[in-house]
């Protein structure tokens, strides 16, 4: 219990939306409160010519998106706070999948104009799954959008949340006055500037208050007046214990990119967000305040510095303490492992840290030894649950069009597989590669990266594949009766682990009836 200060001050959570609903500005302001930078990047701004400091990737500054978790942490009033900002596209929902695993609340940012959507519906389904607290940032204010009580109903009826709005706004678009904060009982005033300062806060304990009506004119003040009337009527008090339980979610108004509602947000959150959670393991729950440390890889990213080739595996640590230079048990491997240089993150700047604490995550360089979901622990070898694994929706063939570069390519193609974006397979007839992903986008992704981080050209060619199933059976006679006719249909993949390349559900539905004897697996994690 002697870490019990440490963890009670750490807050870890991720930022998750749609495409283009502001997260990444929104973790830019965030960042710029914490001191943790000094200028924000402007993600789609061609004037401005920084970037985003969470999107690090050449690709991801060339398209304007986020297209790999960016882990960043910085202190903030006495907290540390680690965010990890998501991926919003669904062709990288995996990452984002996997990331939720590591973070113990989110917040979720809406466009006002265009409300909830499809991707925001189902990362929220999966946060509620893990009965995660979720905090609500309805971004854009400064541009026209739908009505603050419809939002609120949208949120509830698409997101199945329990809503209880802690700040309102005043106007939207060009009549945008500014927002009246419930939780903290006072009037912040927007001025499109970019800066909040301390003058464009007025306390207000009492909404009657004539100072009101010069602030923001008769008209607004006696609307605003109405509206938090009704609010305080349709809507209960804020229980913290509830919102740590994840029954009920604060939402707050803004605008990220006018650094408007940002810092609300901010205070809020250090103050009602929880600190590290148990994990559960396949053995036992693990308290972030257990003396030994423990932790999981929930990320492995290739060429974090491709200066240096280097490849870094994200430990999110659980329990206990990590310390550098200490041997730890790698629990698939079981063998022990220690660290000379694990590094703390702000994007992909990294800093050597000779400590680190529950709701903290560290990068490890990695020379192969990790695959995610691999865990890390002083003696006992540990399995946590809970890290999801994806089974591949689309399949190309990956063919080299340099000859010259094959050992780069062939080593690309290797370490960007171990990310677990995508996987690998070998056919079995003729040899050939076969890249296989749950979105189109990631080959687009994974061939820019390898031309620019690896020096390596490729091209794609179609394949006719609905699905790829991993297969196992005891009895050996049964498993080469079932292979061995399908040797075209049959491919190998990383690990020398057999895969049925089925062309369609139909033919997948007789091979289950004509060899009952043999196992499917839709996903590569299974005990074989």
């Amino acid at each position: 219990m002697a870490n019990k200060a440490e963890i009670e001050r750490r807050r870890t959570f991720a930022i998750i939306s749609h495409p283009d609903a502001g997260k990444t500005t929104l973790t830019e302001k965030l960042l710029l409160f914490g001191g943790a930078i000094q200028v924000a990047g402007a993600v789609k701004s061609n004037k401005i010519k920084k970037t985003a400091t969470s999107d690090f990737m050449e690709i991801e500054r060339q398209r304007g998106i986020s297209v790999a978790t960016s882990v960043m942490g910085f202190e903030y009033d006495g907290k540390k706070i680690n965010i990890l900002d998501t991926p919003g596209h669904q062709d990288f929902a995996e990452d984002t999948f996997r990331t939720l695993t590591a973070v113990d609340s989110v917040i979720v940012v809406i466009d006002v104009a265009k409300g909830v959507e499809i991707q925001t519906e189902k990362l929220v389904k999966v946060c509620q799954m893990r009965d995660t607290p979720i905090i609500v940032f309805i971004n854009k204010l400064d541009r026209v959008g739908k009505d603050a009580f419809d939002l609120l109903d949208e949120l509830e009826e698409k997101l199945n949340l329990n809503v209880i709005p802690l700040s309102w706004p005043i106007g939207m678009g060009p009549d945008f006055k500014g927002v009246y904060s419930r939780y903290e009982k006072s009037l912040k005033l927007f001025s499109p500037h970019g800066k909040q300062s301390t003058e464009d806060t007025v306390e207000i304990s009492d909404l009657s208050d004539k100072i009101l009506d010069k602030r923001i004119g008769e008209r607004d003040a006696e609307t605003l007046r109405e509206e938090v009337e009704m609010l305080e009527e349709v809507y209960p008090e804020f229980v913290h214990e509830e919102y740590l339980e994840g029954l009920v979610s604060p939402v707050f108004f803004g605008s990220a990119i006018n650094n408007f509602g940002v810092r609300e947000l901010l205070d809020c959150f250090i103050d009602i967000a929880p600190s590290p959670q148990p994990s559960i393991t396949e053995t036992k729950e693990i308290n972030p305040y257990d003396d030994e440390f423990s932790g999981f890889v929930f990320k492995i990213h290739a060429n974090m510095d491709p200066n240096h080739r280097n490849r870094l595996a994200f430990v999110k640590v659980c329990s206990g303490k990590f310390e550098r230079n200490k041997n730890y048990l790698h629990s698939r491997l079981g063998r022990k492992l220690k660290f000379s240089s694990p590094t703390a993150f702000m994007a992909e700047k990294k800093s050597i840290v000779d400590e680190a604490f529950p709701g903290d995550i560290v990068g490890l360089h990695d020379s192969g030894n990790f695959k995610i979901g691999d865990s890390l622990s002083e003696n006992e070898p540990l399995k946590f649950k809970g890290i999801p694994s994806f089974s591949p929706e689309q399949f190309k063939y990956i063919e080299n069009t340099d000859p010259m570069k094959a050992k780069q390519l062939a080593k690309g193609i290797d370490q960007l597989m171990d990310e677990g974006v995508a996987q690998l397979f070998t056919n079995l007839r003729n040899g050939r590669k076969i890249i296989g992903t749950v979105g189109a986008l990631q080959f687009e992704v994974i061939q820019h990266r390898l031309k620019h981080e690896y020096n390596a050209s490729c091209r794609w060619e179609p394949i006719q594949i609905h699905k790829a199933c991993w297969f196992t059976c005891e009895d050996k006679n049964k498993f080469e009766e079932f292979a061995n006719p399908k040797i075209r249909l049959i491919a190998e993949d990383k690990e020398k682990r057999k895969v049925f390349l089925t062309s369609s559900d139909y033919e997948l539905r007789m091979e289950q009836q004509n060899f009952p004897e043999i196992k499917f697996h839709f996903t590569s994690e299974f005990d074989s």
